[in-house]
Protein backbone atom coordinates (compact mmCIF):
# COMPACT_ATOMS: atom_id res chain seq x y z
CA UNK A 1 0.00 0.00 0.00
CA UNK A 2 1.61 3.26 -1.20
CA UNK A 3 0.17 6.54 0.10
CA UNK A 4 0.96 10.07 -1.01
CA UNK A 5 1.61 13.14 1.11
CA UNK A 6 -2.09 14.07 1.48
CA UNK A 7 -2.97 10.68 2.97
CA UNK A 8 0.02 10.72 5.31
CA UNK A 9 -0.77 14.25 6.51
CA UNK A 10 -4.40 13.27 7.11
CA UNK A 11 -3.29 10.21 9.07
CA UNK A 12 -1.01 12.38 11.20
CA UNK A 13 -3.86 14.78 12.02
CA UNK A 14 -6.17 11.88 12.86
CA UNK A 15 -3.45 10.43 15.09
CA UNK A 16 -3.24 13.68 17.04
CA UNK A 17 -7.00 13.65 17.57
CA UNK A 18 -7.05 9.99 18.54
CA UNK A 19 -4.30 10.48 21.12
CA UNK A 20 -6.11 13.44 22.67
CA UNK A 21 -9.40 11.51 22.74
CA UNK A 22 -7.74 8.54 24.42
CA UNK A 23 -6.65 10.77 27.29
CA UNK A 24 -10.28 11.21 28.34
CA UNK A 25 -11.17 7.51 28.42
CA UNK A 26 -10.57 6.07 24.99
CA UNK A 27 -12.26 6.16 21.62
CA UNK A 28 -9.22 6.87 19.46
CA UNK A 29 -9.75 3.59 17.62
CA UNK A 30 -13.03 4.96 16.30
CA UNK A 31 -10.98 7.59 14.46
CA UNK A 32 -7.98 5.57 13.28
CA UNK A 33 -9.52 2.20 12.39
CA UNK A 34 -12.14 3.50 9.90
CA UNK A 35 -9.54 5.82 8.35
CA UNK A 36 -7.09 2.97 7.72
CA UNK A 37 -9.85 0.87 6.17
CA UNK A 38 -10.92 3.84 4.02
CA UNK A 39 -7.31 4.22 2.88
CA UNK A 40 -7.37 0.68 1.56
CA UNK A 41 -6.04 -1.55 4.35
CA UNK A 42 -7.83 -4.85 5.02
CA UNK A 43 -9.85 -4.69 8.27
CA UNK A 44 -7.57 -7.12 10.12
CA UNK A 45 -4.41 -5.22 9.11
CA UNK A 46 -6.08 -1.93 10.04
CA UNK A 47 -7.09 -3.28 13.45
CA UNK A 48 -3.63 -4.64 14.28
CA UNK A 49 -1.84 -1.55 12.94
CA UNK A 50 -4.16 0.70 14.96
CA UNK A 51 -3.24 -1.14 18.18
CA UNK A 52 0.50 -0.92 17.54
CA UNK A 53 0.34 2.75 16.51
CA UNK A 54 -1.48 3.83 19.67
CA UNK A 55 1.10 2.43 22.10
CA UNK A 56 3.22 5.62 22.28
CA UNK A 57 0.08 7.65 22.90
CA UNK A 58 -0.94 5.52 25.87
CA UNK A 59 2.58 5.69 27.31
CA UNK A 60 2.46 9.50 27.08
CA UNK A 61 -0.98 9.57 28.71
CA UNK A 62 0.15 7.40 31.63
CA UNK A 63 3.24 9.58 32.11
CA UNK A 64 0.98 12.61 32.34
CA UNK A 65 -1.23 10.82 34.88
CA UNK A 66 1.62 9.82 37.22
CA UNK A 67 0.53 12.24 40.00
CA UNK A 68 -2.92 10.58 40.12
CA UNK A 69 -1.31 7.12 40.21
CA UNK A 70 0.70 7.93 43.33
CA UNK A 71 -0.25 5.66 46.21
CA UNK A 72 -2.06 3.11 44.02
CA UNK A 73 0.81 0.61 43.62
CA UNK A 74 -1.00 -2.17 45.49
CA UNK A 75 -4.17 -1.67 43.46
CA UNK A 76 -2.18 -1.76 40.22
CA UNK A 77 -0.33 -4.94 41.14
CA UNK A 78 -3.60 -6.64 42.06
CA UNK A 79 -5.18 -5.86 38.69
CA UNK A 80 -2.21 -6.42 36.35
CA UNK A 81 -2.63 -10.25 36.26
CA UNK A 82 -6.30 -10.00 35.28
CA UNK A 83 -5.42 -7.40 32.65
CA UNK A 84 -2.67 -9.54 31.13
CA UNK A 85 -4.83 -12.67 31.20
CA UNK A 86 -7.70 -10.84 29.53
CA UNK A 87 -5.42 -9.19 26.98
CA UNK A 88 -3.85 -12.53 26.06
CA UNK A 89 -7.30 -14.05 25.60
CA UNK A 90 -8.30 -11.15 23.36
CA UNK A 91 -5.22 -11.58 21.16
CA UNK A 92 -5.87 -15.32 20.89
CA UNK A 93 -9.48 -14.68 19.92
CA UNK A 94 -8.41 -12.18 17.28
CA UNK A 95 -6.01 -14.68 15.74
CA UNK A 96 -8.75 -17.33 15.64
CA UNK A 97 -11.67 -15.21 14.48
CA UNK A 98 -12.56 -12.10 12.51
CA UNK A 99 -13.17 -8.70 14.11
CA UNK A 100 -16.58 -8.86 12.41
CA UNK A 101 -17.56 -11.41 15.06
CA UNK A 102 -17.95 -8.60 17.60
CA UNK A 103 -19.90 -6.22 15.36
CA UNK A 104 -23.28 -7.07 16.85
CA UNK A 105 -22.02 -7.10 20.45
CA UNK A 106 -19.76 -4.04 20.54
CA UNK A 107 -22.49 -1.34 20.41
CA UNK A 108 -24.38 -3.04 23.24
CA UNK A 109 -21.19 -3.17 25.34
CA UNK A 110 -20.53 0.55 24.91
CA UNK A 111 -24.18 1.44 25.64
CA UNK A 112 -24.00 -0.70 28.79
CA UNK A 113 -20.76 1.03 29.79
CA UNK A 114 -22.41 4.46 29.43
CA UNK A 115 -25.34 3.37 31.59
CA UNK A 116 -23.02 1.94 34.25
CA UNK A 117 -20.90 5.09 34.24
CA UNK A 118 -23.98 7.31 34.63
CA UNK A 119 -25.26 5.21 37.55
CA UNK A 120 -21.80 4.45 38.99
CA UNK A 121 -22.00 6.49 42.24
CA UNK A 122 -25.26 4.86 43.34
CA UNK A 123 -24.34 1.32 42.26
CA UNK A 124 -20.83 1.41 43.74
CA UNK A 125 -22.20 2.56 47.12
CA UNK A 126 -24.71 -0.29 47.07
CA UNK A 127 -22.03 -2.88 46.26
CA UNK A 128 -19.62 -1.58 48.92
CA UNK A 129 -22.21 -2.06 51.67
CA UNK A 130 -22.38 -5.86 51.23
CA UNK A 131 -20.14 -7.54 53.81
CA UNK A 132 -18.70 -11.05 54.32
CA UNK A 133 -19.05 -13.65 51.61
CA UNK A 134 -20.72 -11.17 49.28
CA UNK A 135 -17.61 -8.99 49.49
CA UNK A 136 -15.41 -11.91 48.43
CA UNK A 137 -17.70 -12.66 45.51
CA UNK A 138 -17.56 -8.97 44.64
CA UNK A 139 -13.74 -9.06 44.50
CA UNK A 140 -13.79 -12.13 42.23
CA UNK A 141 -16.40 -10.48 40.03
CA UNK A 142 -14.28 -7.33 39.86
CA UNK A 143 -11.22 -9.19 38.58
CA UNK A 144 -13.31 -11.16 36.10
CA UNK A 145 -14.92 -7.98 34.78
CA UNK A 146 -11.49 -6.33 34.37
CA UNK A 147 -10.21 -9.39 32.51
CA UNK A 148 -13.19 -9.37 30.15
CA UNK A 149 -12.84 -5.65 29.47
CA UNK A 150 -9.13 -6.10 28.74
CA UNK A 151 -9.90 -9.04 26.44
CA UNK A 152 -12.20 -6.75 24.48
CA UNK A 153 -9.52 -4.02 24.49
CA UNK A 154 -7.02 -6.40 22.86
CA UNK A 155 -9.59 -7.89 20.47
CA UNK A 156 -11.00 -4.70 18.97
CA UNK A 157 -10.78 -1.93 21.52
CA UNK A 158 -13.28 0.67 20.31
CA UNK A 159 -14.24 2.60 23.48
CA UNK A 160 -12.82 -0.18 25.68
CA UNK A 161 -11.58 2.45 28.11
CA UNK A 162 -15.14 3.64 28.71
CA UNK A 163 -16.17 0.09 29.59
CA UNK A 164 -13.17 -0.38 31.89
CA UNK A 165 -13.70 2.99 33.60
CA UNK A 166 -17.31 2.04 34.28
CA UNK A 167 -16.16 -1.25 35.84
CA UNK A 168 -13.53 0.47 37.99
CA UNK A 169 -16.09 3.01 39.13
CA UNK A 170 -18.49 0.28 40.19
CA UNK A 171 -16.00 -1.64 42.32
CA UNK A 172 -13.55 1.03 43.56
CA UNK A 173 -14.59 4.12 45.48
CA UNK A 174 -12.14 6.86 44.54
CA UNK A 175 -11.86 10.13 42.68
CA UNK A 176 -12.73 9.69 39.01
CA UNK A 177 -9.42 11.24 37.91
CA UNK A 178 -7.50 8.58 39.86
CA UNK A 179 -9.75 5.87 38.44
CA UNK A 180 -9.19 7.20 34.94
CA UNK A 181 -5.43 7.18 35.54
CA UNK A 182 -5.66 3.51 36.55
CA UNK A 183 -7.92 2.88 33.57
CA UNK A 184 -5.37 4.41 31.19
CA UNK A 185 -2.52 2.41 32.77
CA UNK A 186 -4.32 -0.94 32.46
CA UNK A 187 -5.30 -0.19 28.86
CA UNK A 188 -1.66 0.72 28.16
CA UNK A 189 -0.49 -2.62 29.59
CA UNK A 190 -2.95 -4.53 27.41
CA UNK A 191 -2.13 -2.39 24.38
CA UNK A 192 1.62 -2.97 24.70
CA UNK A 193 1.10 -6.72 25.19
CA UNK A 194 -1.17 -6.91 22.15
CA UNK A 195 1.14 -4.73 20.06
CA UNK A 196 4.17 -6.94 20.71
CA UNK A 197 2.21 -10.04 19.74
CA UNK A 198 0.67 -8.36 16.70
CA UNK A 199 4.09 -7.28 15.41
CA UNK A 200 5.23 -10.90 15.66
CA UNK A 201 2.05 -12.47 14.31
CA UNK A 202 1.10 -9.73 11.85
CA UNK A 203 -0.02 -8.42 9.48
CA UNK A 204 0.63 -4.74 10.23
CA UNK A 205 1.21 -1.68 8.04
CA UNK A 206 4.52 -0.10 8.99
CA UNK A 207 3.99 3.12 6.95
CA UNK A 208 0.75 3.75 8.85
CA UNK A 209 2.42 3.01 12.19
CA UNK A 210 5.37 5.26 11.37
CA UNK A 211 3.02 8.22 10.87
CA UNK A 212 0.46 7.47 13.57
CA UNK A 213 2.73 6.46 16.47
CA UNK A 214 4.41 9.86 17.02
CA UNK A 215 1.13 11.66 16.33
CA UNK A 216 -0.75 9.70 19.01
CA UNK A 217 2.10 10.37 21.44
CA UNK A 218 1.89 14.13 20.94
CA UNK A 219 -1.91 14.07 21.00
CA UNK A 220 -1.97 11.92 24.14
CA UNK A 221 0.45 14.12 26.04
CA UNK A 222 -1.45 17.26 25.08
CA UNK A 223 -4.81 15.68 25.82
CA UNK A 224 -3.92 14.44 29.30
CA UNK A 225 -2.67 17.87 30.33
CA UNK A 226 -6.18 19.16 29.61
CA UNK A 227 -8.13 16.18 31.02
CA UNK A 228 -6.28 16.25 34.37
CA UNK A 229 -7.57 19.78 34.96
CA UNK A 230 -11.23 18.87 34.50
CA UNK A 231 -13.53 18.78 37.53
CA UNK A 232 -14.85 15.29 38.35
CA UNK A 233 -18.34 16.09 37.10
CA UNK A 234 -16.93 17.57 33.89
CA UNK A 235 -14.72 14.54 33.28
CA UNK A 236 -17.65 12.18 33.84
CA UNK A 237 -19.82 14.22 31.46
CA UNK A 238 -17.01 14.27 28.88
CA UNK A 239 -16.56 10.50 29.04
CA UNK A 240 -20.31 9.98 28.77
CA UNK A 241 -20.43 12.29 25.75
CA UNK A 242 -17.66 10.29 24.09
CA UNK A 243 -19.46 7.07 24.99
CA UNK A 244 -22.77 8.23 23.53
CA UNK A 245 -21.02 9.34 20.35
CA UNK A 246 -19.18 6.03 20.13
CA UNK A 247 -22.43 4.13 20.68
CA UNK A 248 -24.18 6.05 17.93
CA UNK A 249 -21.30 5.43 15.52
CA UNK A 250 -21.08 1.72 16.33
CA UNK A 251 -24.85 1.22 16.08
CA UNK A 252 -24.91 2.98 12.70
CA UNK A 253 -22.00 0.95 11.32
CA UNK A 254 -22.81 -2.42 12.88
CA UNK A 255 -26.58 -2.76 13.16
CA UNK A 256 -27.71 -1.02 9.97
Amino acid sequence: MIWGAPELIELGILGLGAGALNAAAGGGSLIIFPALVAFGLPPLTANLSNTVAQCPGYVAIVQGYLPELAGTRRRILQLIPASLLGGSAGVAALELASPATFHDVVPALVILACALLALQPQVSRMLSQRPGRAARVRVAGFHLAVALACAYAAYFGAAAGILLLAILGLFVIDDIQRLNALNRLLIMVVNVLAAVLFVVLGPVSWPAIAVLAPATMVGGRTGVSVVRRLAPETLRATVLLIGVGASAYLVATSWF
